[in-house]
């Protein structure tokens, strides 16, 4: 399904979010089976749908069945890769390449996704690496990206359902902004139900190649690289409650996650010419 990355562990440390998921299930909607370390969100749209929009959630890919899948070896790495064809009559129709790949003693990994479009006219392209890690109480996030350039989503989706302390506490955040100043440090789990989401846009004008990290005071901490030649945008996804527990520092995507219709509008849509190829790459994992 989509080769989500189910889970990732070092040195005795989960990377993935604390969920009532302890398997993966069978689904058509990631929603349906959101447990995972990992998904790719997209392609031909990505995130939450408006309205609108005639998307499924994170779009038709995240759990995708894949045509094949086969493992690439050399001595000191190791990799998965799977192909899966989309094609859809009077439609789109395009190849898609998720590959992830760990070196020996290694405790960060790369996550790539190549896609290359197959229809005889442009394609739409929408992608985000969605990355959920897991909680870090009093985690200190820093990045070579400024904090105000990360900006509290005002637009609230269907599966979100707002508290009166909720959104007080969304005003509190606003004015943080206001003043220049950002959320650095998790330490007020109870603000975080319902989820609170950052994104960040046009972030290539900061910097070529990113770098977002969270630290525990607990002394260890998570870090995620890539380059605003393949991500132009990035989210910050941060939730706290019984079932669900997330803090998910950095999502590298092309757009915002508000769905098809909003990145039409935005003129943040990706187009790929007939037999063009685009290649995203993370690389992320323990410190």
């Amino acid at each position: 399904m989509g080769q989500i990355i189910w889970d990732a562990a070092f040195n005795g440390i989960d990377l993935r979010l604390k969920n009532i998921f302890d398997q993966p299930k069978p689904a058509t909607c990631i929603i349906d089976t959101y447990g995972c370390f990992a998904f790719h969100s997209g392609l031909l749209a990505n995130g939450c749908p408006a309205p609108d929009d005639t998307h499924p959630m994170h779009g038709e890919f995240s759990c995708a069945p894949m045509d094949e899948a086969w493992l690439e070896m050399t001595n000191d790495a190791i990799a998965l890769i799977s192909q899966y064809e989309y094609m859809q009559g009077f439609g789109y129709h395009y190849i898609a390449r998720p590959r992830v790949a760990l070196g020996k003693n290694a405790t960060r990994f790369e996550i790539r996704m190549e896609v290359t479009n197959l229809t005889c006219t442009e394609m739409p392209l929408q992608y985000m690496c969605h990355m959920n890690y897991a909680y870090v109480d009093h985690g200190r996030i820093s990045s070579n990206l400024p904090g105000t350039a990360f900006k509290l989503r005002e637009s609230i989706p269907s599966h979100v359902h707002p508290t009166e302390k909720w959104l007080a506490y969304n005003e509190v955040l606003k004015k943080m902004q206001q003043e220049g100043r950002s959320l650095e440090i998790l330490d007020q789990p109870d603000m975080y139900d319902p989820e609170i989401v950052f994104m960040a846009d046009h972030i290539d004008q900061y910097a070529q190649d990113v770098t977002v990290e969270i630290d525990s005071p607990k002394g260890y901490g998570f870090r995620t690289n890539f380059s605003t030649k393949d991500f132009t945008n990035a989210t910050r996804w941060i939730m706290k409650n019984e079932d669900l527990q997330v803090a998910a520092f950095v999502l590298p995507a092309t757009c915002r996650p508000e769905g098809f219709l909003a990145a039409k509008k935005a003129g943040t849509l990706l187009h790929l010419k007939t037999n063009e190829t685009k290649t995203f790459t993370v690389t992320t994992g323990l410190k």
